[in-house]
């Protein structure tokens, strides 16, 4: 019969064991058959986090998909879902499959890039499993304690979590993209039956020459500086001799010169690009919350007191109307 001392020995050896019993489930994102670049800056996360590292690849379509996770380091497994009740990576449709593969694998965290994908998914999955989300993360700092910002980027907090699954959604700008040098398996994922209460139609995106506005080195964006819609064309003149997208703050948005996919800040598209050119963008802290992770900021404004120039690494005062045509003619 063990003593007291013994059995309180036994138990913290048991909870010691355990607590090194991490494996992590990450949802990839896909479009088209091809890898989103924010899956790979999640598996980053993910080996921080540490233990056993799994890929889900649900879609209609993942042989590339899978063919490129297969390689990354860090990936020890890859669960592959091919079905075409997950044309779309509708929540509705793939919470049951992600609950089933939990239920079997008891993942200690299920982990998502904190794109429009991942906010949809994880909320629903994290709900079903009664457990609170941790959204939008910046570091690790162990595996139940997690870094995120709160107002506007202004605060950094620190959340540690006691919930059985961690359900957790990662910036890509904080984390680094995995790199090659990994050999993973490939299993199929369960059969899962489906809902009929919703299903896919279509969709229609908007096509382009120029990079992804979250995945571009260099991204020039235009404010409420720049007038109408019709004067982005300078941007856009500008863009395509820098193999560069085009982004806008909110005001340019809300006024009508773009759609509001542009919309870098925080409420629309979280940038870290080598190269951020700001045109005509005073700097309101809402934009600075999506693109001050930028390596290099160039900030253009005919107003040398806006906010913009306090996080620049290069300001012009300048007319933008002056200015850019300036930048354009000296590229030619």
């Amino acid at each position: 019969m063990l003593s007291v001392c013994g059995r309180s020995l036994f138990t913290s050896r048991i909870i010691s064991a355990c607590t090194r019993l991490q494996s992590t489930l990450v949802v990839a994102e896909q479009t088209d058959d091809v890898l989103t670049p924010i899956t790979l800056n999640a598996v980053t996360a993910a080996c921080k986090i540490g233990g056993d590292v799994s890929c889900l690849v649900p879609g209609t379509s993942c042989s590339k998909a899978v063919e490129q996770l297969k390689t990354i380091a860090g990936v020890s497994k890859i669960i592959v879902a091919e079905d075409a009740a997950f044309k779309g990576h509708m929540p509705e449709t793939l919470t049951p499959l992600i609950l089933q593969i939990q239920s079997q694998n008891n993942y200690s965290h299920i982990v998502a890039g904190a794109s429009a994908f991942g906010k949809n998914l994880l909320p629903r999955v994290a709900a079903k499993l009664d457990v609170d989300p941790i959204s939008d993360i910046i570091d690790v700092v162990a595996p139940d304690t997690f870094v995120r910002t709160i107002y506007a980027g202004n605060a950094i907090q620190t959340v540690k979590s006691s919930a059985s699954v961690k359900v957790v959604t990662v910036r890509g700008t904080a984390f680094e993209a995995a790199a090659e040098g990994g050999n993973a398996n490939v299993d199929d994922g369960p059969k899962v039956e489906q809902s009929s209460l919703s299903s896919w139609v279509s969709q229609e995106l908007s096509k382009s020459d120029r990079p992804e506005l979250t995945a571009a080195r260099v991204v020039i964006s235009g404010g409420r500086g720049m007038k109408n819609g019709e004067n982005f064309q300078l941007l856009y003149t500008l863009a395509d001799k820098m193999n560069a997208a085009v982004g806008a703050s909110r005001a340019a948005v809300d006024a009508g010169y773009v759609p509001n996919d542009m919309q870098v800040g925080q409420t629309g598209k979280i940038v870290a690009p080598e190269l951020y050119i700001a045109v005509g963008i005073s700097g309101a802290i809402q934009h600075l919350a999506g693109m001050k992770d930028s390596k290099t900021i160039v900030a253009i404004n005919k107003d040398p007191e806006a906010p913009i120039f306090q996080v620049s690494d290069f300001g012009l005062v300048a007319d933008l109307f002056k200015a850019v045509p300036e930048m354009n003619s000296l590229l030619e």
